[in-house]
């Protein structure tokens, strides 16, 4: 094992991956009469759920800019921008791609709905806003570091300026990103709050890893940012309002999901970086590793994309608790199995996918 490769990063990534499959598995296929908000089980299990995309955005923008600064001691900056810029164009590319009706199409049925914008969209476009800051902060790290920090904040605290934006005016393909009149079930913002807050984090790993102490301060500071964010982030945002006479606050403290749903991320990475050496399991860095490739499989499998027959038309929401539990664990399993001995790699995909764009362009001069 690499000792300079922070494998926290994909344990991170496998339990916001598997906890997005058993949520998406159960969300979509429970009974609905079982969804009752006075039992501790299903308050519960709904809770970790709310954690799981906050998490899976903060550990992308994490990684994905760690490895971009990183890219500055070795020379290859720039092609990593570019692997980058592409690779969120291929996200954006195939989470329109798993929502194509294509049969429908073929018997002349269209609908504007594969259009609504999911959790890859969104990180692909993510991605790519990622790199233009990073070219446009001239590839400072300080520089950068601080304005991801304020993008962070400023995406979060204006949240209630978005909450019910209505773009009708706007082509429904662009309106889609900023608004949920139509459909989309993630938008940009405020989801690249927490990529946002992911890059200014890797900027602390990149500065201080190597030293002796970081990882104690950086797993204390986790954990006391989290508790902060989770327990007292609503009082300061009505100190402030009191203080500032500035509405804003009152009501971002009012509906104060998106800080305390950071501060659960924060206790997560406290966590998984303390136990890191415990962790290091070659099954939990393989599906770490194939995120991607999990992601397309259960969404076929429960969604029907290509065919429409996926588990929703198939069974719908029928399972009683217990169904719901033994299928999660089943599905998790299958879809893991399937990823690692059928699908390649998720730089298998991006480079087959490259070679198809580049086709196209040879064949469209």
């Amino acid at each position: 094992m690499n000792p300079n490769r922070l494998y926290f990063i994909d344990a991170v990534r496998a339990f916001a991956i598997l906890m997005m499959l058993q949520g998406h598995f159960i969300d979509t296929l429970l009974d609905p009469s079982y969804r009752d908000q006075n039992n501790t089980a299903f308050k519960i299990w709904e809770y970790f759920r709310g954690i799981t995309a906050p998490t899976f955005f903060t550990i992308s923008g994490l990684i994905f800019s760690y490895l971009l600064i990183k890219a500055k001691r070795s020379g290859n900056v720039e092609q990593r921008m570019r692997k980058g810029f592409k690779r969120g164009l291929m996200l954006i590319g195939i989470g329109y791609l798993l929502r194509a009706p294509i049969f429908q199409w073929l018997i002349g049925e269209f609908n504007s709905y594969f259009l609504v914008i999911d959790v890859l969209q969104c990180i692909g476009l993510s991605l790519i806003i990622v790199v233009l800051i990073y070219k446009l902060t001239f590839k400072k790290t300080l520089l950068f570091s601080i304005l991801m920090l304020v993008l962070g904040l400023t995406v979060f605290i204006s949240e209630p300026l978005y909450r019910y934006l209505e773009l009708p005016k706007v082509p429904v393909l662009f309106s889609n990103y900023l608004s949920k009149t139509d459909g989309s079930i993630f938008t940009i913002i405020p989801w690249f709050g927490y990529v946002a807050f992911g890059a200014f984090i890797s900027t602390l790993f990149y500065r201080y890893v190597e030293r002796p102490k970081f990882k104690t301060a950086i797993v204390s500071g986790f954990f006391v940012f989290g508790i902060a964010l989770i327990f007292n982030s609503s009082w300061l945002l009505m100190k402030l309002y009191y203080w500032s006479d500035i509405s804003i606050f009152k009501e971002v403290a009012y509906y104060n999901y998106l800080f305390t749903r950071l501060g659960n991320v924060f206790i997560l990475f406290s966590l998984f970086y303390l136990a890191e050496n415990y962790i290091k399991q070659p099954l939990i860095l393989r599906i770490g590793q194939k995120t991607l490739s999990i992601y397309v499989i259960h969404f076929i499998i429960i969604y029907g994309s290509f065919t429409g027959l996926g588990l929703t038309q198939l069974i719908g929401k029928t399972l009683v608790p217990w169904q719901a539990i033994i299928g999660a664990l089943l599905f998790l399993s299958v879809v893991c199995f399937i990823s690692f001995f059928y699908a390649k790699t998720n730089a298998f995909v991006y480079s087959k996918v490259q070679k198809l764009v580049d086709k196209f362009k040879r064949y469209t001069r």
